[in-house]
């Protein structure tokens, strides 16, 4: 049997560290035209940019945490084993290849259940990808898991 590995990603247009770089080019900005206009009186204006920049900066943060997010299946021999990030935890779980039960679930839609019989191991993947690719992977996997069912 040979051994097969998916790695499902986000599609995330910046990276994290672009990310800080902007946000910093953006405070430089938004902090030095805040400042003239205290210099001319108007030093409410600097607190208005200074708000905008903190939610900005959170959403950033937010971006940033889950930009890396990702979900990898690995198949060797008679083990399954998936790895999750989500927000810098990661997660593993391993799955006996024999008992494994595939199923798509309804809510949220499309996710693939991978049940795991004799440990009751369960886990969802498919999160990262459009519904067209959800199904590829699951025929994908099916191929793989039960070779028989699949004609090969």
């Amino acid at each position: 049997m040979a051994d097969r590995e998916w790695l499902l990603k986000r599609n995330c247009s910046i990276s994290p560290r672009q990310l800080m770089l902007a946000y910093s080019g953006l405070c430089v900005a938004s902090l030095g035209i805040a400042v003239a206009f205290g210099l001319r009186g108007a030093w409410y204006v600097l607190g208005f940019s200074v708000l905008e920049l903190s939610i900005v900066g959170s959403a950033m943060l937010y971006y940033a945490r889950h930009a890396t997010d990702s979900e990898r299946i690995v198949l060797r021999g008679e083990c399954l084993r998936v790895e999750l990030a989500e927000g810098g935890n990661a997660r593993s779980f391993t799955l006996a290849r024999r008992g494994i039960r595939l199923t798509v679930l309804s809510a949220p839609p499309g996710l693939i259940r991978l049940q795991s019989a004799g440990t009751g191991v369960e886990v969802e993947v498919g999160r990262y990808l459009t519904t067209r690719k959800r199904h590829e992977l699951l025929l994908e996997l099916r191929h793989e898991l039960f070779p028989v069912a699949a004609g090969r």
